[in-house]
């Protein structure tokens, strides 16, 4: 059986009853103890005590971490919401860029075919 110890956790509260909470985690079995981070969203039941509606677990590393951070922040600049600073974008991001040169020349294939076909018509 898992048994779940929180290390730290911090929440913010927002809108009329609800909150976020990010917690360092720890889920201890008979093999050993694995920490994670979790971030889960709740309510206050009406005696006041805390109830979890959903949840997200990140995995203990650091470049998963990062990318998470930095992904938040960006997507909030681009709605208005708080301004974070351009950021250069990272590599596997600019693999997407590449794929249009990639496609010109399947692009060029079908028009090659097209012409034979209409040389055969008017024969």
């Amino acid at each position: 059986m898992v048994e779940f110890q929180t290390v730290k956790a911090e929440e913010i509260k927002f809108g009329n009853n609800n909150f976020i909470e990010v917690a360092r985690k720890k889920a201890i079995t008979e093999e050993g103890a694995n920490e994670f981070v979790s971030i889960s969203r709740g309510f206050f039941a009406p005696d006041g005590s805390k109830r979890f509606k959903k949840s997200f677990t990140i995995p203990d590393q650091s470049d998963v971490v990062d990318f998470i951070c930095k992904n938040i922040k960006d997507m909030a600049a681009m709605s208005g919401g708080a301004e974070a600073p351009a950021a250069e974008p990272a590599p596997a991001e600019e693999a997407p860029a590449e794929e249009p040169e990639e496609e010109a020349p399947a692009e060029e294939a079908p028009a090659e075919e097209e012409a034979p076909a209409e040389e055969e018509t008017t024969e």
